[in-house]
């Protein structure tokens, strides 16, 4: 399948963006702060990070944050990386690492819920996409290209495979896909006009104004869309027992509903 991801944008979404930086040991030794790690699905980046920001704030503790597509981030820690929560976009990442004994009993929720949309560039005037082979098709125009998560490995890209499928065009939009490393990269090139059409989170909608929602995916077109968090098994860390207390907290809502997440009350 041809992908239409320039190599700088791959590098750059194959590396875990990081939206904290740790401190060094000696600092944190000096300041007396500790440094939570966290492991999160790209889509959270906007909220998460704000989220961090008020915890630090709060209590003075570090937080850093890598971001990927969460099977991946799952595999990371599966192979031995270090992190202390784990909050993914799909059930299946992270009951993945739960099977293995890889995430720390009890501590598993399910934290938000999301929709999925169809977008466009904001600059092509597109107002409205019906879901259907023609209008998709007609879209795209003679040579562009959808672009989408891998549904092998992001659930962004899962959920829109299922919504298609249950819709009856996959097969027939298959040929026109550009397959993406995770959610945060289909929704870059639609915002940079490089593709004509994406599927990505409501979310990651609202956090870029170059892009419009030109259709919403039925909710009964594909599986739920759940963002469990967990600490891992291996943390050792109160801090991280603090950050997940505080990303389930009421006091942390609000930097999720304002991007457009759903909070789901357990």
């Amino acid at each position: 399948m041809e992908r239409i991801a320039s190599l700088a944008l791959v590098a750059a979404f194959l590396v875990p963006l990081q939206s904290a930086r740790a401190e060094s040991p000696a600092a944190d030794k000096a300041t007396g702060s500790k440094t939570v790690t966290v492991f999160a699905a790209a889509s959270l980046k906007n909220a998460l990070d704000e989220a961090a920001a008020a915890f630090k704030k709060k209590t003075g503790d570090e937080v850093t944050i890598s971001y990927a597509a969460s099977m991946p981030l799952a595999k990371q820690i599966e192979s031995g990386a270090p992190a202390d929560i784990f909050i993914s976009a799909d059930t299946a990442s992270a009951e993945y690492l739960s099977s293995r004994g890889l995430l720390k009993e009890g501590t598993q929720k399910n934290l938000l819920g999301n929709s999925l949309v169809l977008i466009a560039p904001k600059i092509a005037g597109v107002k409205k996409v019906a879901l259907e082979k023609g209008a998709l098709l007609a879209a795209l125009g003679d040579g562009g290209r959808m672009a989408i998560g891998e549904p092998a490995s992001v659930p962004a890209g899962k959920y829109a495979k299922a919504a298609f499928t249950s819709l009856g065009v996959w097969e027939a939009l298959e040929p026109r896909f550009a397959f993406t490393e995770n959610v945060r990269a289909a929704l870059t090139f639609v915002a940079r006009d490089e593709a004509p059409l994406g599927v990505v989170y409501q979310t990651d909608a609202n956090s870029d104004s170059k892009v419009v929602v030109v259709a919403t995916f039925p909710a009964s077109s594909h599986p739920p869309i759940v963002y469990p968090i967990a600490l891992t098994a291996s943390s050792t860390s109160k801090s991280a027992v603090d950050l997940l207390a505080f990303l389930e907290s009421s006091a942390a809502a609000h930097f999720f509903t304002k991007q457009g997440f759903a909070i789901l009350r357990h």
